[in-house]
């Protein structure tokens, strides 16, 4: 039974822990151009810091990760980093109306051109 209790997670360290992986990601996303925040290639290493930091201080407080308390803190990280970030949703438009008629009459003219060229050399079948 004492062995059994000392595995349960402590939630209040973890808490207590975390903020300090919080704070040593903002220390090196300073070093980031905040223009540039939305371009993970430049701070995955930074990130990745954060994350195994989080994960040590959660198993060291004998709790699993990701847990909801943890994902609650990462998040509030993202929203803290990269709530600029989000995807625009792309507007499809046609094309102008002289480039879509060129990309209709070319397959089209070049389908009857195939056509009158079978029909023309069948006809011609002596020939060949």
């Amino acid at each position: 039974g004492a062995q059994q209790q000392s595995n349960l997670c402590n939630e209040s360290l973890m808490l207590e822990k975390l903020p300090a992986c919080g704070k040593s990601f903002e220390e090196m996303m300073k070093k980031v151009d905040s223009k540039k925040w939305c371009n993970l290639t430049e701070f995955i290493m930074y990130y990745d810091s954060f994350t195994q930091c989080t994960e040590r201080e959660a198993n060291n407080a004998s709790c699993f990760w990701p847990n909801p308390l943890a994902e609650g803190f990462i998040t509030g990280i993202h929203k803290q980093f990269f709530s600029n970030c989000t995807s625009d949703n792309v507007h499809w438009e046609d094309p102008p109306d002289e480039i879509l008629i060129t990309l209709i009459l070319i397959p089209v003219m070049l389908t009857c051109a195939m056509i009158t060229l079978v029909v023309w050399c069948s006809k011609r079948s002596d020939i060949l």
